[in-house]
């Protein structure tokens, strides 16, 4: 792995690895070449060797302030000497009593022994630096912290262990292979004729393509695992929305009453739906209205509207379609959706014939919320509506991010572009010049030759003490 240019750190780092607040246990993380000499100098053991000593373990003891000598707690401190850990340099965890006062205490005499505060994500930084991951996984990193769903949970751990990263190097190696024969052929024409090489990139070309193609459709299929659905619940006043949205969160978030207009503002909250994770926001009624509280809220949700990436429009089957109801049903044509009918312990009220011309190929669903039926049903729609029948368990192993999918679609490009060559007569020297292109996306994919620029906007988003 090349990382020229990257300075690599050689001071000693601590931050805080847990949530601060009243816990049982609370962590204090210690990296670099001098985590065993402040060790030495915080930790009172009961008994065994010092931390200088090369094999790992966990000691018990006390933790001192290194300048006061004060006690301030008791703790286990767990060594691990590198390259064998998180970072492979030398790390030591402190735990302690998770009182915010003693990790803050522990932190601090860590400062006063010689570390200095860690940066966002430079733990991880320092294992991609030193080689035990690369990017893909180190991203994956801040995924499995993040996950909303046990499938994301699952899919970030797979990234986390290599799977991507593997996948991406077997591709990497048969391009590079490929790229070799060409530029043989270039430089030593009696190696082979320029058809057979051009033949050869039509073949390879077309399967990379393929399984380059599967991997971003899956990476696709990994943002919505990652970020989430923003989906919104749209809807005359009182047709059920807040109620909606309550039953999908599987408890009281929005406020329910038989008044009219009582959401004033956009609610939002994730909703694990199939494996999932729905953004889901339940906004005001949309109508024409002199209220000017409700009309800022109807402006709001009118807003929410034009950025969702699926819409659960809902009427009211105790009602005829009213005029907001077909501008809404308008407005939303080209947007993801499912027709939610609420009511229909109700008496029927709605022109069904009318509701289906407008509706088109949305798929309609009638449900009572009061009752509890048909929820299930519109939860099987709305995932199918967006993951195009559900996700798929091999999905799971290659959840991917926006910057990666971004590469693949370049690297796509590039390939396209050489085959289409190969299929058109082009020289081989052009044909070798979108290869290599192809081959540098892939690597940029896993961090291969990443610049100081992006890995430091990479890890600017990690949490302190990872």
């Amino acid at each position: 792995m090349s990382h020229e240019g990257i300075p690599m750190e050689s001071d000693t780092i601590a931050a805080i690895g847990t949530a601060l607040g009243e816990a049982s246990v609370g962590m204090v993380r210690v990296s670099g070449p001098n985590a065993g000499d402040i060790g030495n100098r915080m930790l009172r053991l009961r008994k065994g060797p010092k931390l200088s000593a090369r094999k790992r373990g966990m000691w018990y003891g006390t933790v001192i302030d290194p300048e006061s000598g004060d006690e301030i707690d008791e703790c286990l401190a767990l060594w691990m000497p590198g390259p064998n850990s998180y970072t492979a340099e030398d790390v030591l965890e402190f735990q302690v009593h998770g009182g915010l006062q003693l990790v803050q205490g522990v932190l601090r005499a860590t400062m006063a022994a010689g570390a200095r505060l860690a940066e966002p994500g430079e733990f991880t930084k320092r294992a991609f630096l030193n080689g035990r991951i690369d990017l893909s996984q180190a991203e994956a990193v801040m995924d499995l912290i993040r996950s909303k769903t046990e499938l994301a949970s699952r899919s970030a751990l797979q990234l986390v262990k290599g799977q991507f990263s593997d996948k991406v190097r077997r591709l990497r190696k048969r391009l590079i292979r490929l790229q070799a024969h060409v530029e043989v052929t270039i430089d030593y024409p009696e190696h082979d004729v320029e058809s057979v090489a051009a033949a050869a990139v039509i073949q390879t070309g077309k399967e990379l393509l393929t399984e380059i193609q599967e991997l971003l459709r899956r990476g696709k299929m990994g943002q919505v695992l990652r970020e989430g659905i923003r989906t919104v619940i749209a809807g005359r006043p009182n047709v059920g929305k807040s109620s909606l949205m309550n039953a999908l969160l599987r408890r009281d978030r929005a406020i329910v009453t038989e008044i009219p207009g009582t959401t004033r503002d956009v609610l939002e909250e994730y909703a694990n739906i199939g494996g999932i994770p729905f953004r889901i926001a339940d906004t005001a009624g949309i109508r024409e209205t002199e209220d000017i509280v409700e009309r800022l809220g109807v402006e709001r949700s009118r807003e929410a509207l034009r950025e969702a990436e699926f819409i659960v429009v809902m009427l009211n089957r105790n009602e005829p379609l009213a005029a907001d109801d077909e501008r809404l049903l308008a407005l939303t044509t080209n947007i993801p959706r499912v027709i939610a009918v609420n009511k229909i312990d109700l008496s029927m009220q709605l022109d069904e014939e009318r509701l289906q011309m407008l509706a088109g190929n949305t798929p309609i669903v009638e449900l009572s919320l009061k009752g509890g039926l048909g929820l299930r049903e519109l939860e099987t729609e709305m995932v199918k509506q967006v993951s195009s029948g559900g996700v798929r368990a091999d999905d799971v192993s290659y959840m991917t991010n926006a910057r990666q999918n971004s590469l693949l679609e370049a690297v796509i490009i590039d390939l396209e572009g050489a085959v289409e060559a190969a299929q058109n007569g082009a020289t081989l020297d052009v044909i070798a010049v979108q290869l290599q292109s192809a081959y540098a996306g892939l690597g940029l994919v896993i961090g291969e030759e990443a610049g100081e620029d992006l890995l430091n906007e990479i890890f600017s988003n990690f949490c302190l003490g990872k």
